[in-house]
C-alpha cells in the first residue's frame, strides 16, 4: 500500500508525511545538490514548472551499469545516477536519494522517456518517493509507475498538499480506467492480480457497439476475453497475448519476481512464442567502463538460463560467444506475425510494427504477470495516422522520415501515448526494413507503438522466411483500417519527397536540423548498426556508399572509427552473399558480429573521451547513452558518407566523383 494514502473518516485521501521531503529536479543543478544535502526545501508555490527539468529519461534515472542489480533495493543505491552536470560529475551521489528522506520528486514535461527500463522507477520507489509529479509522463513510464503503485500527479496538486490539504484519493486516481484505479489503490499490478483472482476486482466487458475501426483497435478486439467485437479508445479490456521476449538486461528480474510471487515452481501456461535472447550485453567485457561489472552481468546471464530452462521459452543464447542477433530483429524475422498482439521487456518491442502487428515495451512486473497468465489488461490508447505519399529522395531514408516526425509532431506531442498508423499510397515505396524503422522509433515520439499497413511486399518478405507459413494464410492475417476509422491525433500527410536529409543534435532525438544547415562538423566515430540500423537494407545503404567511395579511390577517413555490427546472424549472412564485407573491408570498415553494443554503451563504437563526437544510424543520443562524447543520429546513408568525409555530410549519388570538399 502507498504510504501517502490515509483513511479519513471511512474515504481514503492522500496526504504528505511530516517530516518527510519533496525533491524539486530544477535545471538549476546547484539547487538539486543542495535539497540533497538538506540545505534547502522548496515548495510548488515557489517554483515555476519552467525551471523544473523535461525529458528526464530513464538512462538518467537508472544508467545501464546501475541496470546490471536486479533487485530494486540495490537499483535504490543508485538512482539518478545519469544525472550530471557539464564536467561530468554526478548531481546525485549514491545513496543521496535513498538517504534524503524524499517521498515526492517533481520534474517538467515528459518524465521517463526513452527505454521501458521499469528499473527507473523501481530505483525511486525503493528510496521511498510514493509520488511522482510531472506536467507529463511517457506512456511505458507511467504505466511502470501504476504497476509498482506509486501515484502521480501535476504541479497543481501537489501545491495543495504542499499546502496541507488532505486530496480525496479519487482525485489522484479519477482520470483513470477502474482497473488502474483498482491496481493504484491496492498497491500495484501483483496486488491487484491477487485480488482478481480471488473475485475482489471484475473487469466488465466494454460493451462498445459496432463502429469502424483503426489497426489498434480491430487488433485488441480480436484478442478480447469475454464477450464484444469492438473497442474504441479508452475502453478497459483484458486480452490475450500471443507472445513475448526479454533479454539478458531484464530477464532475471522477471524471474525474481515470478519466483517470489508464486513460489519457486511457477511455470507458465504457453512458451511457444516467448522467448529470451543475449544480445544486449555481449560485448560489455570490451568497454572499459563495464569491466567493474562483469560479475553482476554474468550473473544476470546466469539467471535467464535458469528461467530459459525452468519455463521452456525460445532460447536465443549466444553460442560461442556469438548471438543469433538483437531481439527485436530476429523476433520480426521469427515469430512476429500480421495480427499479433506481443509484449516484450524493452521498449522497441514497438519495431514488430512494420510486420502489421501491434507490439509495444512493458516493464518487468507487467512482463512477469502476462507471461505467467496469458492475459493483459489494456486501456485501448488513442492512435494517429500518417498518410506518405510520393517517394524518398535517393539521398534519403526512413531514419529521415521519422527524424522529421520527431521535430515535429512528437515535440508538440501529438505522439504522446498514442499508437502511431502509417499507411498510404507512399508506404509501397518503403521496404518492410525501412517500414520497421518507422516503427522501432516510435517510442522516442512517446508514442505507445507504431503500426503499418500489410501489403503484398509484407506477404513477400514473411513467405521468404517463415517455410512454414502459408502465404495464402498471411494474406489473410493482414489488419487493415476501416475507410472511416477514427484517430484522436489526426490524419497527417507526409510527402516523401519533400524529406530532406537529418541529424538530431546531440542530447534527444527531438533535437532535429536539417544536415545542410549544421555547422561544419568533424567526427571521430560513426557507427552503423543496432535495431533501428542493422537490418538487410540499411546494409545496402551502407554497402551503396561506401562501394562508390571505394570506386572513387576513397576510404573511411583518416581519424574516424567506422564500426559496423549485425542486426541478426541472417543479416550477416544476407551481407555475405552479396560480397558486401569485401566492400567494407576495402573501405576501413570494422565488422562485427551480431547484437546491440554501443547503442547501449556496451559496445564498440563507443566514445571514450567528452570531446569525441559521433554520428550515429541508432534510435537515441541522450547524454552518455554512448559515452562521454557529442552523439548525432542520422541514417545509414549520412552515416556511411560522413565516415568517408571524416564530418557530417548528406549522401548523393557520385558524391566521391567530386573534388574532395566539394
Amino acid at each position: 500500500m502507498n504510504s501517502l494514502i490515509r483513511e479519513r473518516d471511512g474515504r481514503r485521501v492522500v496526504a504528505l508525511t511530516p517530516g518527510k521531503r519533496v525533491l524539486f529536479l530544477t535545471k538549476d543543478l546547484e539547487q538539486i545538490r543542495a535539497q540533497l544535502r538538506g540545505e534547502l526545501d522548496l515548495r510548488m508555490a515557489d517554483v515555476d514548472p519552467a525551471d523544473l527539468l523535461d525529458d528526464i529519461n530513464t538512462d538518467v534515472m537508472t544508467p545501464a551499469w546501475v541496470c546490471f542489480r536486479h533487485r530494486p533495493e540495490d537499483l535504490a543505491l543508485d538512482a539518478y545516477a545519469g544525472l550530471v552536470d557539464e564536467s561530468g560529475e554526478r548531481v546525485v551521489p549514491t545513496r543521496a536519494l535513498l538517504d534524503g528522506g524524499f517521498e515526492v520528486i517533481v520534474s517538467g514535461q515528459r518524465k521517463g522517456t526513452g527505454s521501458s527500463r521499469e528499473t527507473a522507477p523501481q530505483a525511486e520507489k525503493w528510496c521511498g518517493i510514493e509520488l511522482a509529479v510531472a506536467s507529463s509522463f511517457a506512456p511505458i513510464h507511467a504505466r511502470n509507475n501504476v504497476n509498482l503503485g506509486q501515484l502521480m500527479c501535476d504541479h497543481a496538486m501537489l501545491a495543495r498538499l504542499q499546502a496541507g490539504e488532505e486530496v480525496p484519493l479519487e482525485e489522484l486516481t479519477s482520470r483513470y480506467d477502474p482497473v488502474t484505479r483498482a491496481i493504484l489503490e491496492a498497491g500495484g499490478l501483483f496486488p491487484f492480480v491477487a485480488a482478481y483472482q480471488r473475485g475482489d476486482v471484475a473487469v466488465p466487458d466494454p460493451g462498445t457497439g459496432a463502429r469502424p475501426q483503426n489497426m489498434t483497435e480491430k487488433i485488441l478486439a480480436s484478442k478480447l476475453v469475454g464477450a464484444g467485437e469492438h473497442l474504441a479508445p479508452g475502453d478497459l479490456c483484458l486480452v490475450k497475448v500471443d507472445g513475448g521476449y526479454s533479454h539478458e538486461f531484464t530477464t532475471a528480474q522477471v524471474h525474481y519476481f515470478l519466483g517470489l510471487e508464486y513460489g519457486e515452481d511457477y511455470r507458465i501456461p504457453d512458451p511457444s512464442k516467448f522467448a529470451v535472447f543475449e544480445d544486449h550485453l555481449l560485448y560489455a567485457t570490451g568497454v572499459k567502463k563495464m569491466m567493474p561489472f562483469q560479475d553482476q552481468i554474468e550473473t544476470l546471464r546466469r539467471l535467464q538460463r535458469e528461467f530459459q530452462s525452468h519455463t521452456g521459452v525460445r532460447d536465443y543464447s549466444a553460442r560461442d560467444g556469438v548471438s543469433p542477433g538483437i531481439c527485436h530483429q530476429v523476433a520480426r524475422e521469427q515469430f512476429v506475425d500480421p495480427g499479433d498482439f506481443i509484449q516484450a521487456t524493452d521498449s522497441h518491442t514497438c519495431m514488430g510494427g512494420g510486420n502489421n502487428a501491434l507490439t509495444w515495451g512493458v516493464g518487468a512486473t507487467e512482463y512477469a504477470g502476462l507471461i505467467y497468465s496469458g492475459f493483459t489488461f489494456v486501456q485501448v490508447p488513442e492512435a494517429i495516422r500518417f498518410e506518405l505519399h510520393g517517394e524518398l529522395d535517393p539521398g534519403c531514408t526512413a531514419k529521415d522520415v521519422i527524424l522529421r516526425i520527431l521535430e515535429t509532431f512528437a515535440v508538440r506531442e501529438d505522439t504522446l501515448n498514442r499508437v502511431m498508423e502509417f499507411g498510404g499510397p507512399g508506404l509501397a515505396s518503403l521496404s518492410m526494413d525501412e517500414r520497421a524503422t518507422l516503427c522501432n522509433m516510435a517510442t522516442e515520439c512517446s508514442a505507445r507503438s507504431g503500426i503499418c499497413e500489410a501489403d503484398a511486399a509484407t506477404a513477400d518478405w514473411l513467405a521468404a522466411r517463415r517455410p512454414d507459413l502459408d502465404r495464402a494464410a498471411i494474406e489473410a492475417s493482414f489488419v487493415a483500417p476501416d475507410p472511416d476509422a477514427e484517430y484522436a491525433g489526426g490524419v497527417h500527410r507526409i510527402d516523401l519527397g519533400a524529406i530532406v536529409p537529418m541529424v538530431a543534435k546531440p542530447g534527444d532525438p527531438t533535437f532535429g536540423a536539417r544536415v545542410a544547415e549544421l555547422e561544419p562538423t568533424r567526427i571521430d566515430i560513426a557507427y552503423a548498426g543496432s535495431c533501428t540500423a542493422g537490418k538487410e537494407h540499411d546494409l545496402d545503404y551502407y554497402a551503396r556508399v561506401l562501394g562508390e567511395a571505394v570506386e572513387a579511390g576513397r576510404r573511411v577517413a583518416d581519424g574516424v572509427r567506422m564500426v559496423l555490427q549485425y542486426g541478426s546472424e541472417a543479416v550477416r549472412d544476407y551481407a555475405r552473399a552479396r560480397g558486401y564485407l569485401d566492400v567494407f573491408e576495402r573501405a576501413g570498415v570494422e565488422v562485427i558480429d551480431p547484437g546491440c553494443g554501443a547503442c547501449i554503451g556496451c559496445g564498440p563504437g563507443v566514445s571514450e573521451t567528452a570531446d569525441q563526437v559521433t554520428v550515429s544510424a541508432i534510435n537515441r543520443n541522450f547524454a552518455g547513452r554512448s559515452g562521454p562524447g557529442k552523439l548525432y543520429l542520422a541514417s545509414p546513408l549520412t552515416v556511411a558518407a560522413s565516415a568517408v568525409e571524416g564530418r557530417i555530410v548528406a549522401y548523393h549519388p557520385g558524391m566521391f566523383r567530386e573534388p574532395v570538399g566539394a
